[in-house]
């Protein structure tokens, strides 16, 4: 088992940043960020690979979010700037324990989840 607890969000004006923080309880290789707003469905946000090497983006959010980690303290970051009100949702941490062989834009590549960070921004 492993828990992750995800932390940093809250209210931005458009055009503001926010970092969020994800710390997991035992080691984790992929990890990845997805967020649902409200009467949507879940979406792929960024992951990163084990290593850190390797960071994908959806494309809503390239060049505007930034995905890091640091192994040695278990946790996965996701910085954001130059927020909009369409990034306006609940944001859930999630991590791969197994070495997935599945996309990791896939919620299937993951098998724990947090709780979610809601960020909310104002326009």
């Amino acid at each position: 088992q492993v828990q992750l607890v995800e932390s940093g969000g809250g209210l931005v004006q458009a055009g503001g940043s926010l970092r969020l923080s994800c710390a997991a309880s035992g080691r984790t290789y992929a990890m990845g960020w997805f967020r649902q707003a409200p009467g949507k469905e879940r979406e792929f946000v960024s992951a990163i690979s084990w290593t850190g090497v390797n960071t994908y983006y959806a494309d809503s959010v390239k060049g505007r979010f930034t995905i890091s980690r640091d192994n040695a303290k278990n946790t996965v970051y996701l910085l954001m700037n130059s927020l909009k009100a369409e990034d306006t949702a609940a944001y859930y941490c999630a991590a791969d324990v197994t070495f997935t062989m599945v996309a990791f834009t896939h919620e299937g590549a993951y098998e724990y989840w947090g709780q979610g960070t809601q960020v909310t921004v104002s326009s």
